[in-house]
């Protein structure tokens, strides 16, 4: 049973019992940033609505697979919570500083990032997901994305694959925000986005990488090529590693 003195963070894991998707990423590098103790519970897809619908209202309608989502936290005072977003800002409303260090979610780099993001995300979905289901995921978890997934796709996870798919689209699809990200990056004598100053947004984009990197390992050295400075992205992963706490 976890410490209720801790806070617990719920996850998804990956066949091998790791972290490896975005959101999550962000949420266990805050923790690791802060030094709150805390407690991963890993839940597989089809856990995550039973285990955490007692304690929260769905976040779009009941059975959406958005209803309930990964990552989400037990507060010590027995809140619950979801949305990586939504955890960052009480987390530092709960543990601020100067006693815990500061996300800096007023950062205008964040501001800048998290919609390039949001793009990127949407235009290697045909990369991600089957990597997803044929690489990531272990058994109990894998046959419920995959039903989900071809739900929302109209199609097959192949034929996403497929249609959507291949390495190419790194350079033809995202390579421009690629670059956006990298000249962001070189904006400052780094490695971090604000030079020698942590922020959130290192986190956003390292926890993009990993996911990146996990969903499409073969490809992983063509999407830094894309970026037109592979170094730059790997510096920064090497930087975020003291608060990862996992193999990145």
């Amino acid at each position: 049973m976890a410490n209720q003195d801790q806070i617990t963070f719920f996850d998804i894991p990956t066949k091998d019992g790791r972290t490896w998707t975005l959101n999550p990423w962000k949420t266990r590098f805050a923790l690791n940033y802060k030094s709150l103790p805390y407690t991963t519970t890993w839940l597989e897809y089809p856990d995550i609505a039973p285990t955490l619908s007692p304690h929260l209202p769905p976040a779009a309608p009941v059975p959406s697979t958005s209803a309930y989502t990964i990552p989400a936290i037990r507060f010590p005072d027995g809140t619950y919570m979801m949305d990586s977003k939504k955890i960052a800002l009480a987390l530092e409303e709960r543990y601020p500083s100067p006693q815990y260090p500061s996300l800096h979610l007023d950062s205008p780099v964040l501001a800048k990032l998290e919609p390039i993001v949001s793009r990127l995300l949407g235009k290697v979905v045909g990369i991600f997901v089957p990597g997803v289901a044929k690489k990531v995921l272990g058994p109990k978890s894998a046959p419920y994305f995959i039903r989900t997934r071809e739900e929302a796709f109209g199609m097959s996870i192949d034929e996403l694959e497929r249609t959507q798919g291949g390495v190419q689209v790194y350079a033809e699809k995202i390579g421009e925000e690629l670059r956006e990200v990298t000249a962001m990056l070189k904006e400052t004598a780094g490695p971090f986005f604000e030079a020698g100053k942590v922020t959130y947004a290192d986190f956003v984009w390292a926890g993009f990488l990993i996911f990146m990197r996990y969903a499409d390992e073969e490809g992983f050295e063509k999407l830094l090529e894309a970026t037109g400075d592979g170094d730059v992205h790997e510096m920064l992963l090497m930087s975020v590693w003291p608060w990862a706490r996992d193999d990145i």
